[in-house]
């Protein structure tokens, strides 16, 4: 699929996930303003990026470069599922912010509001 970009602030910044001998990922999410209500949208980096996202720090404004992955997964009862991942494989610091140390939330840290379903 195409690149894409978006920029927004970073909400929060996850650890590197060992899945496999062959396979780690780190999520984080950015909050990007979209009209009267922002979206907090989940990206992942994978292997070699994941310390990529290191010199930022949450509440940094970003820029996002990320492709959008698709896969399709059937349950052992037959069942087809489908998943989309936001795969970011660039980060850069909007002009004029200095970096910031990272700070590492929980993913609920700071939530009081509650979720639409």
């Amino acid at each position: 699929m195409s690149d894409f970009k978006v920029e927004g602030v970073l909400k929060h910044i996850g650890d590197t996930v060992t899945v496999s001998d062959k396979f780690s990922k780190r999520e984080f999410v950015l909050t990007v303003p979209h009209d009267q209500y922002p979206q907090h949208v989940s990206f992942q980096l994978t292997q070699g990026k994941c310390d990529s996202i290191n010199s930022f720090g949450v509440g940094q404004e970003v820029t996002v470069s990320f492709n959008l992955r698709g896969r399709e997964w059937t349950s052992p009862q037959g069942e087809v599922k489908h998943f989309n991942t936001l795969e970011a494989w660039r980060i850069e610091g909007v002009a004029g912010q200095a970096p910031q140390a990272v700070e590492v939330t929980t993913p609920m840290q700071g939530d009081d509001e509650e979720l639409p379903f």
